[in-house]
């Protein structure tokens, strides 16, 4: 009898990708047969880079990594059990921070499953080292030309530095 591919989505805007993110992938692509990086074409907020930008960020900074699974980076836009569906996956990953970041993904969670009754959401916990981390920490950060090597990956810390320049 042949299993079913687990296939997961990893959504997020990814402006820009941190060290945290790619830990939560590291963690998801032990769990997973495939895991698929959805940027979010269209996000709520303003992003500074824009989406082409973020999917090469995205990609350079998981070119050469080590999972356990496949990875793939792509975009979507509009609902995203809409984009689950079509990419025939069954979970949906997320990050976990800290305690102010569940009533958030815990509302997004019912919601997505009121929406498709059989994807579920699974929420990760970073490293320890990564739990104050997030990608609107880092553009503060890098807008104010501190160091950023130990939360972003080269490429980004790069396009960081860069846009900040020409601003």
């Amino acid at each position: 009898m042949k299993t079913k591919k687990r296939i997961a989505i990893y959504p997020g805007t990814f402006d820009p990708v941190t060290f945290g993110h790619l830990d939560i992938l590291k963690r998801a692509s032990s769990l997973f047969d495939e895991v698929i990086m959805a940027v979010v074409e269209r996000p709520s907020k303003d992003t500074l880079f824009s989406l082409k930008e973020r999917l090469d960020l995205l990609s350079e900074s998981v070119r050469g990594e080590k999972f356990h699974c496949p990875v793939k980076v792509e975009s979507f836009d509009g609902l995203l059990v809409h984009y689950a569906r079509q990419r025939r996956a069954s979970t949906i990953v997320r990050g976990l921070r800290a305690t102010s970041d569940f009533d958030y993904e815990f509302q997004m969670a019912l919601m997505n499953r009121h929406q498709e009754k059989n994807i579920e959401t699974v929420l990760l916990m970073p490293d320890e080292k990564f739990v104050y981390l997030s990608s609107s920490l880092v553009k503060v950060v890098g807008r104010l030309k501190g160091n950023l090597q130990s939360f972003l990956p080269k490429p980004v810390v790069k396009a960081l530095q860069k846009k900040f320049t020409s601003l």
